[in-house]
Order: C-alpha cells, then sequence, then structure tokens
C-alpha cells in the first residue's frame, strides 16, 4: 500500500506542476518579455541565450551578487543529485566569499562572470564596461586560477556597445532561454512547474543563488526531478555549447 502511495503522489505531483504552470505561464512570459533589453543586429558580436542540439541536454545557470545564504542548500542539492552547473558571479562578490567559489569549482561546477559591480552596462560608456569586466575578470582569476570565458551582462541588460566591448575581451555574452523569475519569489511551486513546463533541449535556464531569491532552493528538487524523468541531462554550460551546434538567439 505504501509502494503505491508513492507512485500515486508522483502522479499528483506530476499534474500539479501542469496545472499551476498553466496559470503562471502567461503572466511569467509577459513579464519576461519586459525584463531584457536587447540589441539585435545581423551581424557581429551576439548573445547566446540557447543551443542547437538533438541531444537532451541543457543547462542550469545561476546568478550571484550578493549573499551567502541561499548558494549552500543549492550546492547541496544539486551535489545530491549529481547535477553539474554554471555559476555567473560577480567580481565583488568572488572577493568577499573566495571559500564558497572554491566549494563551486570542487564540486566540478563552471564558474562565469556576471560582472564586477552588478550594475546595469547599457548606462555605461564602452570604457567603463571594459573596466568593470575586467575587474571581474581579475578578481575570479584570484578566485579559481583562470579568466572565465562566459559573461551574463547584469540584469541581461546589453546594447552594441556591450556586445562589442565583451567580444574584444575575448569572452561569449550569454542571456537564457528559461527564466522563471525566481529572484521575485513568486513561489516554488510556480518556480518549478515554469521550468519544468518550459525547458527543451539545448536550453539556458536562468536562476538565481542571491540571497534575494528565497525560494530557489526549494523549487530545484523538483525540476531536476522532473527534467530527470522526461529523460534529460544537466550539464554545464560549457559542454552544452561544445558539444553542439551553436544557434545564437537574439530576442527582438
Amino acid at each position: 500500500m505504501r509502494f503505491v502511495w508513492v507512485l500515486n503522489g508522483r502522479k499528483i505531483k506530476r499534474t500539479l506542476f501542469i496545472i499551476v504552470a498553466a496559470f503562471f505561464a502567461a503572466l511569467v512570459a509577459f513579464v519576461q518579455n519586459q525584463e531584457v533589453s536587447v540589441f539585435s543586429t545581423t551581424k557581429g558580436p551576439k548573445a547566446l541565450s540557447q543551443v542547437k542540439t538533438d541531444q537532451d541536454q541543457l543547462s542550469l545557470t545561476f546568478d550571484i551578487s550578493w549573499g551567502d545564504v541561499q548558494v549552500e542548500p543549492i550546492l547541496k542539492t544539486l551535489k545530491r543529485e549529481k547535477v553539474k552547473a554554471t555559476f555567473f558571479i560577480s567580481g565583488e562578490w568572488a572577493e568577499r566569499h573566495k571559500d564558497i567559489v572554491e566549494k563551486i569549482v570542487k564540486d566540478g561546477h563552471e564558474i562565469a562572470s556576471h560582472g564586477y559591480r552588478h550594475q546595469s552596462y547599457t548606462g555605461m560608456e564602452p570604457n567603463e564596461i571594459r573596466k568593470d569586466i575586467q575587474l571581474a575578470n581579475q578578481a575570479i582569476k584570484k578566485a579559481i586560477g583562470k579568466k572565465p570565458n562566459l559573461l551574463r551582462p547584469p540584469f541581461g541588460k546589453i546594447n552594441k556597445d556591450v556586445l562589442q566591448t565583451v567580444s574584444r575581451l575575448d569572452q561569449q555574452v550569454v542571456l537564457w532561454s528559461v527564466n522563471p523569475q525566481d529572484a521575485e519569489n513568486p513561489g516554488s511551486e510556480s518556480i518549478a512547474s515554469y521550468v519544468v513546463e518550459h525547458s527543451d533541449k539545448g536550453d539556458i535556464i536562468r536562476m538565481h543563488a542571491s540571497d534575494s531569491a528565497k525560494q530557489t532552493f526549494k523549487a530545484l528538487p523538483f525540476i531536476i526531478e522532473e527534467l530527470k524523468h522526461k529523460d534529460f541531462t544537466f550539464v554545464t554550460l560549457s559542454s552544452l555549447i561544445s558539444d553542439a551546434k551553436v544557434n545564437s538567439k537574439i530576442i527582438k
């Protein structure tokens, strides 16, 4: 009887995910489209938001620029579930939390840049953007021994100057294709159901490990379980890129 109850419980949970996802999908999608300011062009450097692949692979990414409380349970969950992720960290955060950065690397996760001060680049001059990126690179290199080659601009806001500046520093701008708005704390069930419902091959899932995102660690076990149930595997962003032909999608 207990075994049957567990099976039924899982079916109920999956059904609940679908119902909640249908309720929140339209609202989250609307807010998501309003959030990101992206420069669109057919020439020159582009921002990567998804990878074209035939493999059932996707990438979990986490932005961190503040705090050290929420990242701990996230790391524990990833370790328990044997899932590798990519962490976009700010230079200032790396300087303050070198021990956590080292733990992230030790657990087999990837470190990428989230700028230095977590200020929007679209309001800066190219020389200011360059300086912030270089400061972040120096801080991260000091923490992990090498310069990051992936960069997610603060707030995901980019324009032509940002794209060109990052490219000249031999780095790739990375955005996302799935964004559950977890930093807004809409509820762990809403976060989980949105990610599960909208994730597909080659997707880059954007989440947060800063202390402002208080519900992400609760949603994470359900996200991993349900996507594994759909036969998806989780890989670092660099692995996803290297294993497939990159399809740079620009949000218009």
